[in-house]
Protein backbone atom coordinates (compact mmCIF):
# COMPACT_ATOMS: atom_id res chain seq x y z
CA UNK A 1 0.00 0.00 0.00
CA UNK A 2 1.27 3.79 -0.78
CA UNK A 3 1.35 6.06 2.50
CA UNK A 4 -1.43 8.52 0.64
CA UNK A 5 -3.88 10.23 2.67
CA UNK A 6 -5.44 12.64 0.70
CA UNK A 7 -6.06 12.42 -3.05
CA UNK A 8 -8.03 14.31 -5.71
CA UNK A 9 -8.96 13.69 -9.49
CA UNK A 10 -8.99 17.21 -10.78
CA UNK A 11 -11.92 17.58 -13.17
CA UNK A 12 -10.19 20.46 -15.09
CA UNK A 13 -7.32 22.52 -15.08
CA UNK A 14 -9.24 25.32 -13.14
CA UNK A 15 -9.96 22.28 -10.67
CA UNK A 16 -6.61 21.22 -10.22
CA UNK A 17 -5.41 24.34 -9.78
CA UNK A 18 -7.50 25.06 -7.02
CA UNK A 19 -7.11 22.01 -5.48
CA UNK A 20 -2.73 22.80 -5.78
CA UNK A 21 -3.44 26.20 -4.04
CA UNK A 22 -5.95 24.71 -0.88
CA UNK A 23 -3.13 22.40 0.09
CA UNK A 24 0.02 23.87 0.55
CA UNK A 25 1.67 19.75 0.73
CA UNK A 26 -0.36 18.92 -2.52
CA UNK A 27 1.47 17.32 -5.60
CA UNK A 28 0.85 16.68 -8.80
CA UNK A 29 0.64 13.12 -9.85
CA UNK A 30 0.52 12.20 -14.12
CA UNK A 31 2.24 9.18 -15.83
CA UNK A 32 3.49 8.76 -11.82
CA UNK A 33 6.68 7.11 -12.70
CA UNK A 34 8.60 9.15 -10.61
CA UNK A 35 6.06 9.75 -8.07
CA UNK A 36 4.59 6.31 -7.39
CA UNK A 37 8.51 5.35 -6.81
CA UNK A 38 9.14 8.05 -4.28
CA UNK A 39 5.57 7.20 -2.30
CA UNK A 40 6.97 3.47 -1.95
CA UNK A 41 10.12 4.89 -0.47
CA UNK A 42 7.89 6.37 2.10
CA UNK A 43 8.50 10.23 1.10
CA UNK A 44 5.77 11.90 3.38
CA UNK A 45 6.22 14.57 0.76
CA UNK A 46 4.26 12.76 -1.62
CA UNK A 47 0.93 12.05 0.68
CA UNK A 48 -1.56 14.74 -0.46
CA UNK A 49 -1.83 14.07 -4.36
CA UNK A 50 -3.99 15.92 -7.11
CA UNK A 51 -4.31 13.49 -10.44
CA UNK A 52 -4.32 15.51 -13.45
CA UNK A 53 -4.87 12.31 -15.22
CA UNK A 54 -7.95 12.86 -16.63
CA UNK A 55 -7.47 16.19 -18.16
CA UNK A 56 -7.35 14.56 -21.88
CA UNK A 57 -6.60 18.51 -22.89
CA UNK A 58 -3.10 18.60 -21.53
CA UNK A 59 -2.63 15.12 -23.87
CA UNK A 60 -2.47 17.27 -27.17
CA UNK A 61 0.43 17.70 -29.30
CA UNK A 62 -0.82 20.64 -32.00
CA UNK A 63 0.75 23.36 -34.17
CA UNK A 64 -0.53 27.13 -33.41
CA UNK A 65 -0.83 29.60 -36.54
CA UNK A 66 2.39 31.24 -36.17
CA UNK A 67 3.98 27.86 -36.29
CA UNK A 68 4.74 26.73 -32.73
CA UNK A 69 4.79 23.34 -32.13
CA UNK A 70 2.89 22.18 -29.04
CA UNK A 71 3.46 19.48 -26.32
CA UNK A 72 0.83 18.74 -23.96
CA UNK A 73 2.90 18.55 -20.24
CA UNK A 74 0.77 15.22 -20.10
CA UNK A 75 1.60 13.80 -23.52
CA UNK A 76 3.47 10.52 -22.89
CA UNK A 77 6.72 10.08 -24.28
CA UNK A 78 6.06 7.14 -26.61
CA UNK A 79 3.09 9.61 -27.85
CA UNK A 80 5.66 12.28 -28.32
CA UNK A 81 7.96 10.03 -29.91
CA UNK A 82 5.18 8.85 -32.55
CA UNK A 83 3.76 12.42 -33.25
CA UNK A 84 4.35 13.47 -36.88
CA UNK A 85 4.75 17.45 -35.97
CA UNK A 86 7.54 16.13 -33.41
CA UNK A 87 9.06 14.10 -36.22
CA UNK A 88 8.76 16.64 -38.81
CA UNK A 89 9.61 20.05 -36.99
CA UNK A 90 11.21 18.64 -33.75
CA UNK A 91 12.89 15.66 -33.44
CA UNK A 92 15.16 15.96 -31.31
CA UNK A 93 12.85 15.95 -28.78
CA UNK A 94 11.61 12.62 -29.98
CA UNK A 95 14.95 11.10 -29.79
CA UNK A 96 15.77 12.28 -26.43
CA UNK A 97 12.31 11.46 -24.33
CA UNK A 98 12.64 8.24 -26.83
CA UNK A 99 16.25 7.09 -24.21
CA UNK A 100 13.77 6.94 -20.80
CA UNK A 101 13.71 3.57 -19.46
CA UNK A 102 11.74 0.82 -21.57
CA UNK A 103 8.80 0.56 -23.35
CA UNK A 104 6.38 0.59 -19.94
CA UNK A 105 7.98 3.69 -18.49
CA UNK A 106 7.53 5.53 -21.89
CA UNK A 107 3.73 4.93 -22.31
CA UNK A 108 3.43 5.90 -19.48
CA UNK A 109 6.09 8.97 -18.16
CA UNK A 110 5.07 12.46 -19.14
CA UNK A 111 7.98 14.96 -20.51
CA UNK A 112 5.80 17.81 -17.69
CA UNK A 113 6.75 15.59 -15.36
CA UNK A 114 10.29 14.46 -16.76
CA UNK A 115 11.27 18.19 -17.05
CA UNK A 116 8.92 19.59 -13.28
CA UNK A 117 10.74 16.75 -11.07
CA UNK A 118 13.96 18.84 -11.39
CA UNK A 119 16.35 15.82 -12.27
CA UNK A 120 19.73 16.52 -13.15
CA UNK A 121 19.76 13.55 -15.36
CA UNK A 122 16.13 14.76 -17.38
CA UNK A 123 16.45 13.15 -20.64
CA UNK A 124 14.19 15.74 -22.60
CA UNK A 125 15.77 18.63 -20.43
CA UNK A 126 19.04 19.08 -23.25
CA UNK A 127 16.50 19.12 -25.74
CA UNK A 128 13.96 21.41 -24.57
CA UNK A 129 17.14 23.59 -23.76
CA UNK A 130 18.41 23.57 -27.37
CA UNK A 131 15.33 24.57 -28.85
CA UNK A 132 14.67 27.16 -25.83
CA UNK A 133 10.92 25.53 -24.82
CA UNK A 134 8.52 27.97 -23.32
CA UNK A 135 6.68 26.89 -20.57
CA UNK A 136 2.76 27.75 -20.20
CA UNK A 137 1.77 27.77 -16.91
CA UNK A 138 -1.42 28.06 -15.02
CA UNK A 139 -2.51 28.73 -11.35
CA UNK A 140 -5.20 30.75 -9.63
CA UNK A 141 -3.95 34.32 -10.79
CA UNK A 142 -3.82 33.36 -14.37
CA UNK A 143 -1.85 32.00 -16.79
CA UNK A 144 2.32 32.72 -17.49
CA UNK A 145 5.02 31.88 -19.73
CA UNK A 146 8.16 31.15 -18.47
CA UNK A 147 11.62 29.76 -20.75
CA UNK A 148 13.17 26.08 -19.99
CA UNK A 149 16.11 28.58 -19.58
CA UNK A 150 16.52 29.22 -15.85
CA UNK A 151 13.52 27.24 -15.17
CA UNK A 152 15.62 24.29 -13.18
CA UNK A 153 17.04 26.16 -9.83
CA UNK A 154 18.87 22.87 -8.26
CA UNK A 155 18.96 19.52 -7.86
CA UNK A 156 15.67 18.23 -7.75
CA UNK A 157 14.38 22.14 -7.76
CA UNK A 158 12.46 24.10 -10.33
CA UNK A 159 10.66 27.52 -10.26
CA UNK A 160 7.16 26.54 -10.24
CA UNK A 161 5.27 28.20 -7.46
CA UNK A 162 3.04 27.15 -5.11
CA UNK A 163 -0.31 26.08 -6.52
CA UNK A 164 1.53 26.15 -10.15
CA UNK A 165 0.41 23.81 -13.10
CA UNK A 166 2.38 23.42 -16.63
CA UNK A 167 -0.15 22.94 -19.06
CA UNK A 168 2.15 22.55 -22.11
CA UNK A 169 5.43 23.38 -23.76
CA UNK A 170 6.07 25.42 -26.76
CA UNK A 171 8.37 25.63 -29.19
CA UNK A 172 8.26 28.77 -31.44
CA UNK A 173 9.62 28.47 -34.97
CA UNK A 174 12.24 30.81 -34.79
CA UNK A 175 13.77 27.82 -32.34
CA UNK A 176 13.46 25.16 -34.75
CA UNK A 177 13.47 26.49 -38.24
CA UNK A 178 16.97 25.81 -40.29
CA UNK A 179 18.03 24.29 -37.33
CA UNK A 180 20.19 20.77 -37.09
CA UNK A 181 20.12 19.22 -33.56
CA UNK A 182 20.99 15.95 -31.91
CA UNK A 183 20.63 14.55 -28.89
CA UNK A 184 23.01 11.63 -27.10
CA UNK A 185 22.63 10.06 -23.34
CA UNK A 186 25.97 8.22 -22.56
CA UNK A 187 24.98 5.38 -19.91
CA UNK A 188 26.67 2.42 -18.39
CA UNK A 189 24.10 0.38 -20.08
CA UNK A 190 22.64 0.51 -23.36
CA UNK A 191 18.87 0.52 -22.03
CA UNK A 192 17.07 1.49 -19.09
CA UNK A 193 19.36 2.90 -17.34
CA UNK A 194 20.14 6.72 -15.94
CA UNK A 195 22.36 8.78 -18.13
CA UNK A 196 26.16 9.48 -16.82
CA UNK A 197 26.17 12.14 -19.04
CA UNK A 198 23.65 13.62 -21.61
CA UNK A 199 24.36 16.32 -23.86
CA UNK A 200 22.73 18.00 -27.04
CA UNK A 201 23.46 20.47 -29.57
CA UNK A 202 21.30 22.84 -32.24
CA UNK A 203 23.33 24.08 -34.89
CA UNK A 204 22.83 26.75 -37.80
CA UNK A 205 25.58 26.97 -40.24
CA UNK A 206 25.76 29.76 -42.95
CA UNK A 207 28.66 29.54 -45.56
CA UNK A 208 30.33 26.46 -44.04
CA UNK A 209 30.47 28.76 -40.69
CA UNK A 210 28.33 28.09 -37.45
CA UNK A 211 26.00 30.75 -37.31
CA UNK A 212 25.04 29.78 -34.10
CA UNK A 213 25.85 26.60 -31.70
CA UNK A 214 23.52 25.77 -28.70
CA UNK A 215 25.23 22.95 -26.78
CA UNK A 216 23.21 21.64 -23.17
CA UNK A 217 24.30 19.04 -21.08
CA UNK A 218 22.87 16.82 -18.07
CA UNK A 219 24.73 15.39 -15.05
CA UNK A 220 27.45 18.00 -15.70
CA UNK A 221 26.78 20.66 -13.21
CA UNK A 222 23.94 20.75 -10.05
CA UNK A 223 21.25 21.28 -12.92
CA UNK A 224 20.76 20.85 -16.90
CA UNK A 225 22.66 23.32 -18.49
CA UNK A 226 23.53 25.89 -21.79
CA UNK A 227 27.42 26.27 -22.66
CA UNK A 228 28.01 29.88 -22.81
CA UNK A 229 31.46 29.84 -23.17
CA UNK A 230 31.92 27.21 -25.80
CA UNK A 231 28.70 28.60 -27.85
CA UNK A 232 30.50 31.85 -27.75
CA UNK A 233 33.62 30.19 -28.62
CA UNK A 234 31.91 28.80 -31.93
CA UNK A 235 30.13 31.36 -33.38
CA UNK A 236 31.49 32.41 -36.58
CA UNK A 237 34.07 29.74 -36.84
CA UNK A 238 34.76 27.10 -40.00
CA UNK A 239 32.65 24.18 -39.46
CA UNK A 240 35.69 21.71 -39.40
CA UNK A 241 37.47 19.24 -36.75
CA UNK A 242 39.87 21.90 -35.45
CA UNK A 243 36.81 24.22 -34.45
CA UNK A 244 35.20 21.08 -32.93
CA UNK A 245 38.81 20.32 -30.91
CA UNK A 246 38.57 24.16 -29.54
CA UNK A 247 34.95 23.94 -28.42
CA UNK A 248 35.45 20.41 -26.46
CA UNK A 249 38.18 22.57 -24.96
CA UNK A 250 36.26 25.45 -24.01
CA UNK A 251 33.01 23.57 -23.02
CA UNK A 252 35.16 22.89 -20.07
CA UNK A 253 34.71 26.14 -18.54
CA UNK A 254 30.95 25.67 -18.65
CA UNK A 255 30.61 22.37 -16.91
CA UNK A 256 30.92 21.19 -13.42
CA UNK A 257 31.10 17.77 -12.95
CA UNK A 258 31.13 15.62 -9.78
CA UNK A 259 32.58 12.40 -9.05
CA UNK A 260 29.38 10.10 -7.53
CA UNK A 261 29.00 6.09 -7.22
CA UNK A 262 28.50 6.02 -10.83
CA UNK A 263 31.33 7.82 -12.78
CA UNK A 264 34.41 9.74 -11.75
CA UNK A 265 34.91 13.76 -12.07
CA UNK A 266 36.98 12.92 -14.84
CA UNK A 267 35.67 10.33 -16.45
CA UNK A 268 32.96 12.52 -16.91
CA UNK A 269 34.49 15.43 -18.48
CA UNK A 270 36.11 12.92 -20.89
CA UNK A 271 32.57 11.93 -22.01
CA UNK A 272 31.94 15.77 -22.00
CA UNK A 273 34.09 16.53 -24.12
CA UNK A 274 33.75 13.65 -26.32
CA UNK A 275 29.91 14.06 -26.91
CA UNK A 276 30.49 17.88 -27.92
CA UNK A 277 31.80 16.72 -31.07
CA UNK A 278 29.70 13.98 -31.37
CA UNK A 279 26.43 15.65 -31.24
CA UNK A 280 27.42 18.72 -32.92
CA UNK A 281 28.62 16.28 -36.28
CA UNK A 282 25.35 14.92 -35.70
CA UNK A 283 23.69 17.85 -35.67
CA UNK A 284 25.52 18.71 -38.63
CA UNK A 285 24.32 15.75 -40.71
CA UNK A 286 20.63 16.62 -40.20
CA UNK A 287 20.59 19.55 -42.07
CA UNK A 288 23.54 18.19 -45.07
CA UNK A 289 26.73 19.82 -43.29
CA UNK A 290 29.73 17.76 -43.33
CA UNK A 291 32.71 18.53 -41.51
CA UNK A 292 36.07 19.72 -42.96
Amino acid sequence: MFPIEKYHMAESVQDAVRALAEDENARVIAGGTDVLIRLHEGHKDYRNLVDINSLDALRRIWQEDDGSVCIGALASFTEIMDHPLVQKFVPVIGEAVATVGGPQVRNRGTMGGNICNGAVSADSACAALVHEVDLVIENVDGERTESVIGFHAGPGRVNLKHGDLLKYFRIRPENYLNMGAAYYKYAMREAMDIATIGCAAGLHVTDGAISELRLAYTVSAPTPIRCAEAELAAKGQPLNKTTLGNIAQTVEQDVKPRTSWRATKEFRMHVIRTLAAKVITNAAWKIGEKIA
